[in-house]
């Protein structure tokens, strides 16, 4: 997302043309999570839009449509999934991964379903898949049954982890709509492949975030050192500050691996003066 009406006058000019919005957010940020797209393909040319406004090497880890993955279940789709897979065309090597988010009903008697799927897709893109049956991550049977599944067309499993937001109680509105919102999901910090992306959410307060965030500080340091190239992406219930906070993850990062390239220098979001 790159619209949030907080973020303008702090991180983007306002007021801002709607064209204009993706621009200056990857002057923050690097990449981003194409949520829009779970509730309706785009056409080819917003897409491109979006390819405009951003440099070769932004990354668009994009949702499958929710008629797909929620209505239909990954069965059936078939016109559905040839217009998204168009729509994204003109993202190119920038569609970092096509995202595969799964209902919470989707559980390991599903996965037979899942590997079909996953093998009707065109090897033109990259796949990440996110589970939120808690068995997938309480039962090592299913954890292996899922694994097998997405082994053989590379696919990565993405955690979100929301183990920081409901360590205790809501304190603000956000928190408390979040809290009846969100999943509770099971800790994973395991990568299948050489591109991991991790979903973490934290909470309203900073410190609070921050203190969540460590153990990932941790682990995305360990899988640089491995070769691996990581996305992360930092959430917290109103978001008002994701921006800020997501290069303040990638600064902690940065200090432990010195060799990882710096985020981009964002642009003012005044005018220059003379004085």
């Amino acid at each position: 997302m790159w619209n949030l009406k907080a973020w303008q006058g702090r991180f983007v000019p306002h007021p801002l043309a709607a064209n204009e919005r993706l621009r200056h957010y990857a002057g923050w940020c690097n990449a981003v999570e194409g949520n829009t797209t779970f509730y309706a393909t785009p056409t080819p040319q917003t897409v491109a839009s979006w390819a405009e406004q951003t440099d070769a090497d932004f990354q668009f880890v994009v949702k499958l449509p929710q008629v797909i993955t929620h209505e239909r279940r990954l069965t059936g789709g078939d016109g559905e999934l040839a217009a998204f897979l168009d729509a994204v065309e003109p993202l190119g090597p920038r569609a970092r991964a096509l995202w595969v988010q799964l209902p919470g009903s989707f559980g390991p008697a599903d996965s037979a379903t899942l590997a079909r799927f996953l093998r009707t897709l065109p090897r033109t893109h990259r796949y990440a898949v996110e589970v939120r049956h808690p068995a997938f991550f309480t039962d090592a049977g299913a954890a292996r049954v899922l694994e097998h599944a997405l082994a053989p067309v590379g696919a990565e499993w993405i955690p979100f982890d929301t183990s920081a937001f409901f360590a205790s109680a809501p304190t603000s509105d956000a928190e408390r709509d979040a809290w009846t919102k969100k999943p509770r999901m099971p800790l994973r910090t395991r990568a299948l492949t050489d591109r991991p992306i991790v979903r973490y959410l934290g909470r309203d307060d900073t410190g609070r975030t921050v203190e969540g965030w460590q153990r990932w500080v941790d682990v995305v340091a360990g899988w640089l050192a491995e070769g691996r190239s990581p996305t992360v992406f930092v959430h917290t219930p109103d978001n008002a500050d994701a921006p800020a906070l997501a290069r303040r993850f990638h600064d902690e990062v940065r200090r432990r691996v010195p060799a990882l390239r710096p985020l981009p220098e964002p642009e003012p979001t005044e005018p220059a003066t003379l004085f």
